[in-house]
């Protein structure tokens, strides 16, 4: 039988891994990716290839103006990128309601394709202190889901998958590796270029290139 599976596609190097993740448990993928107004559209660029090359059922670019409203440096050019860490902080990065937001509409399409499973790249251990990628969050929206949508009601359980909550930005590459994934087709940068080049400085670039030293493989991603 058919198992149908939504799944969140930035085109970075989380999405990419759960991506061949879902693929791997079998099931037939439909990619839902956000134009939301964001610095670094190469992203968007780097997912459509990234969909493509893994043969998804379908692929869907969503267009979501929040960066009309501000308050985050990944879509508010009057917001420099930091470079140094934050601490325990919350950095200008997070943008507001992001992915809470991003979940309702994966979870309104994985209706519409008879999908009761949504995977999202979440990462709790090396990530930007956001609070919308930690495990007591992804639950919350889980039980939201089923209480508040027909399939949920009538067609059994909706699943929010986050294969990567618990893993080191390492380990997620050894597992993406062992999956087939090319890191070099990814794009992590805050502010990547419109060709894709990473800065090597923002936090996502710092991440990245901790996680390839810590795993003792080499970075293959393309900084400027």
């Amino acid at each position: 039988m058919q198992k149908n599976a939504v799944v969140m596609l930035s085109g970075g190097m989380d999405s990419t891994t759960i991506l061949a993740y879902a693929k791997d448990q079998g099931f037939t993928c439909y990619c839902i990716s956000f134009n939301y107004g964001q610095r670094h559209t190469s992203e968007l660029d780097a997912a459509q290839s990234i969909a493509k090359k893994y043969d998804v059922a379908e692929h869907f670019i969503f267009n979501l103006g929040i960066n009309e409203f501000g308050g985050s440096a990944q879509t508010d050019l009057n917001i420099p990128i930091p470079t140094t860490p934050t601490g325990t902080a919350i950095p200008s990065t997070y943008t507001p309601a992001r992915n809470i937001t991003f979940l309702s509409v994966a979870l309104g399409y994985a209706e519409v394709r008879n999908a009761n499973d949504i995977f999202f790249g979440a990462s709790s251990i090396d990530y930007s202190n956001y609070p919308d990628c930690r495990p007591e969050f992804v639950a919350a929206f889980e039980r939201t889901a089923n209480l508040a949508t027909k399939a949920g009601v009538e067609s059994g359980l909706i699943r929010i998958h986050t294969p990567l909550i618990n893993l080191s930005k390492a380990d997620t590459i050894k597992l993406g590796l062992r999956l087939g994934v090319d890191y070099s087709e990814t794009i992590t940068c805050y502010q990547a270029t419109k060709e894709g080049l990473a800065c090597k400085q923002c936090h996502a670039c710092q991440l990245r290139i901790k996680g390839f030293n810590e795993a003792g493989i080499i970075d293959n991603t393309r900084y400027i």
